[in-house]
């Protein structure tokens, strides 16, 4: 046994109960043993981490419903439903068969926003040559993870910047909980200000009162250490909110999912649409899709690895190709039914806090993302003010990793702070991730310890320069 595996074995504790029959080859393929795991927990951290990222069954096709239609926005809508849970499914389950991570995948928050308002409504791109666009990207990251380039680019990474990814990731969780308009079903407990820009919300909205309750009932059951903390603490305000009447209560149990037949192989009949008029635009939002994506999951496998304790003495992330492997077929799978990039989340690290830490996780998750597309109207009714505390307490929980920083060295503290600092606020993984890396390398070298940086770290440095002065050119 290596050290890494005997240090994780330390970490996890108690070994898990013998099994016989399917099951032990089931612990067995995951490997139980090594991640001191067991079935319970693994079903109850893939519950869940679905239920944390549900919301995406309903807010992905929302966004994407105002550019991708027929006729009408939306008249696409339950079509939109149906292509998340699938591409979500084949991205989680591949994740979780093959790499055998507990990270969930699904279509990206911040890259649709972009794919529906830049690309298709701001550039004037059909949205079907804009799937083609996520379908290339998709090619692209397949040839970049067979010739092992993505796996170095995560090598590349300084530690302090990924110890700080962790914690940026985990603020950013936590603002996303308690952010929100309370009009729509968010928390309130951070609200928009013309002059503070945020402030504290008002505890007279309902919503912001049930959020709170639901902070300290997921605090009481995680401090208690009771199984399915997190998953207890959303269904619980959930349902306080439906009996108060702060959300809406589910208006049916089941639904038939429709067939995406309008949505399924656009992208490639995009392929024929681009043409002389429209290329350097393709051009320039493909870009931007490799940029963001790219390093976007990046940044979460190191975060969320960081916090399960997967990253390795080298502060390399074992089976890093497979994982990569998973999020481009994710992607290349998404723009053949019909949705923009699909991406690795940052709420994989709820089931992580719940003590997944294997493949069984992303595939519980995988198989329950199948299973909402005929009870939608349930899930489409849990609020985002019940997922908040939830959100709050992975951030706690992640917010380990910075002690592992070299706060006494300046050249160290300054790009991890920059990089905790404009993950949340930014509200990208991977702008602080962008930014920590260009303060690195400058920091070591106005210290006169440029011999410290690798030459790979320099590139990519240099790459995010030239990110940043092409978009700010392109999309101004």
């Amino acid at each position: 046994m290596s050290q890494t595996d005997a240090e994780l074995q330390q970490k996890m504790g108690s070994p898990p109960p013998p099994y016989s029959g399917w099951q032990a080859k089931v612990a067995q393929y995951f490997n139980f043993e090594l991640y001191q795991t067991n079935f319970r927990t693994e079903i109850l951290a893939g519950l869940t981490t679905f239920m944390t990222m549900a919301y995406i069954l309903v807010v992905h096709p929302l966004i994407m419903s105002d550019a991708v239609f027929l006729q009408d926005p939306g008249d696409l809508f339950r079509e939109l439903v149906v292509v998340t849970g699938i591409t979500a499914a084949i991205g989680t389950l591949v994740m979780g068969l093959y790499a055998k991570y507990p990270f969930v995948q699904a279509p990206g928050m911040g890259t649709n926003a972009f794919f529906a308002y830049s690309v298709v409504l701001g550039l004037g791109i059909d949205w079907r040559v804009a799937l083609a666009c996520v379908l290339i990207e998709g090619v692209i990251f397949i040839a970049l993870t067979i010739t092992d380039i993505r796996r170095h680019l995560i090598a590349a990474v300084p530690t302090c910047i990924k110890a700080s990814t962790t914690v940026g990731i985990g603020m950013f969780l936590a603002y996303i909980g308690l952010s929100g308009d309370t009009a729509v079903g968010g928390a309130g407990l951070i609200v928009a200000n013309e002059v503070t820009k945020t402030a504290f919300g008002s505890f007279t909205e309902p919503a912001t009162l049930l959020a709170t309750f639901g902070i300290f009932i997921s605090a009481l059951f995680i401090i208690r250490r009771i199984k399915g903390a997190l998953l207890w603490g959303i269904g619980g305000t959930a349902i306080l909110g439906w009996i108060f009447g702060v959300a809406q209560a589910p208006s049916g149990i089941m639904a038939i999912p429709a067939f995406p037949s309008n949505l399924f192989g656009q992208a490639f009949v995009g392929l024929g649409g681009i043409n002389g008029g429209n290329i350097i635009d393709f051009l320039a939002v493909l870009l931007v899709f490799l940029f963001v994506d790219m390093f976007d999951t990046i940044g979460t496998l190191m975060g969320v690895g960081t916090q399960a304790g997967y990253i390795d003495d080298q502060g390399e992330l074992p089976r890093a190709n497979q994982a990569l492997s998973a999020d481009a077929i994710a992607t290349t799978a998404g723009a053949v039914f019909g949705t923009s990039t699909v991406t690795t989340f940052a709420e994989s690290a709820a089931g992580v806090s719940e003590g997944g830490r294997t493949g069984l996780t992303a595939v519980v998750a995988g198989i329950m993302f199948i299973v909402a597309l005929l009870f939608v109207p349930i899930f489409e009714a849990v609020p985002a003010f019940a997922t908040a505390p939830a959100l709050l307490i992975v951030g706690v929980l992640m917010m380990a990793s910075v002690t592992s920083i070299r706060w006494g060295d300046l050249t160290e503290a300054i790009p991890a702070f920059v990089t905790m600092f404009f993950i949340p606020l930014g509200f990208s993984i991977a702008a602080g991730l962008s930014a920590g890396l260009i303060l690195y390398p400058f920091t070591k070298l106005v210290a006169g310890r440029s011999r410290e940086i690798p030459v790979i770290t320099w590139i990519l440095a240099a790459i995010f320069v030239f990110r940043f002065a092409f978009e700010a050119v392109r999309f101004s």
